[in-house]
């Protein structure tokens, strides 16, 4: 198959902050969604990880693009470079000589307009798919972590990537009812950026302010397994110079908060329009939740005792649109929810 093969077929999870790529139903790519350009030539300088350390740090002929935003596509021809740059380094990592014709499933926000949809479609053609397939990343969630999508039983997804908040009820193949909002990991990084401009007078970069997330983020002013203050090294805004400031999780909590709220308003308006028999399953089975944001310390007890049902968080849940995108692929002729 490895040099000569003329078909590959491949699963994306097209994310706004990170883009995973399955073939063969394991994961082959899973790099940072931005793409590196030279403003002399409009070439493609990098892709992936390698563009990431470009970001926010190159130079005046370097512009570096996050081509998705709140889940859905930014910027076209820098969406469509990136997905061209990383299947070629996916076709460099197996030695093809050449690049075969794709078949692809292409995961979506289930908020994304027909425009939207289109221009990830597009995207995925000129990078050279040839059947271009799309999954709304609610049900390739449910399908990642293990749920039966076609059975005649309620199930409840909420998935925080990082540009939108997927929130659906799933029975018979179908999303019964949905919510996609624009606040997830992103607005909670810009959230930490202007918190510390606020309330410390002192300028960090999206990089760092991701980084106190994963150090020291929490949904929770109180924790029972509590992380060890995080130092931050930032420009002061008043006089330019140098500040090292101990964060610890209980201000990243209180300056979350107002975003957590919007996601808990989004979940209440879903549970208020889900019929009341599969209320009664999303009740008995509990509320799976995915993504990135599943991560965030304390995120799964704080909705649990919000809404009075039990929150799950999954076995992998960064991966589990991209590992449902796979199963997708695999499935294309029997699951009619795909979209062409």
């Amino acid at each position: 198959m490895g040099l000569f093969s003329f078909k590959q077929e491949l699963a994306v999870d097209l994310g706004t902050a990170n883009t995973v790529i399955l073939k063969d139903g394991k994961i082959v790519l899973d790099e940072p969604s931005v793409v590196a350009f030279d403003l002399r030539t409009n070439e493609v300088l990098a892709v992936g990880a390698k563009a990431r350390e470009m970001y926010e740090k190159g130079h005046a002929f370097i512009r570096t693009v996050r081509p998705l935003k709140d889940g859905v596509i930014a910027d076209f021809n820098a969406a469509e470079q990136m997905i061209r740059g990383m299947v070629k380094l996916i076709n460099k990592k197996s030695h093809r000589l050449f690049s075969p014709a794709l078949k692809m499933v292409v995961s979506i926000p289930s908020g994304s307009t027909e425009v939207e949809t289109r221009a990830v479609h597009d995207s995925s053609e000129h990078a050279g798919g040839r059947d271009v397939y799309m999954i709304y990343e609610p049900m390739a969630a449910a399908i990642g972590i293990g749920i039966d999508v076609l059975a005649p039983e309620g199930n409840m997804i909420v998935d925080i990537g990082g540009g939108t908040t997927e929130i659906a009820v799933i029975s018979y193949g179908g999303i019964a009812t949905k919510q996609s909002i624009r606040v997830a990991g992103d607005v909670l990084t810009n959230d930490i950026v202007e918190y510390m401009r606020r309330s410390h007078n002192v300028r960090i970069g999206e990089r760092t302010a991701e980084e106190i997330k994963i150090k020291v983020g929490s949904a929770l002013k109180e924790l029972d397994d509590a992380p060890e203050d995080f130092t931050v090294t930032g420009a002061d805004q008043m006089d330019t110079l140098p500040r090292q400031i101990p964060i610890n999780y209980s201000e990243i909590a209180s300056c979350l908060d107002v975003s957590i709220k919007k996601m808990e308003e989004a979940i209440l308006k879903t549970l208020e329009e889900t019929p009341p028999e599969l209320y009664g399953d999303v009740v008995q089975r509990g509320i799976n939740l995915t993504g990135g944001g599943a991560l965030l310390r304390g995120l799964d007890k704080r909705f649990s005792d919000r809404f009075g049902i039990k929150f799950i968080v999954p076995e992998d849940p960064l991966h589990a649109v991209a590992n449902g995108t796979g199963v997708a692929l695999k499935h294309t002729d029997s699951f009619n929810f795909l979209i062409r």
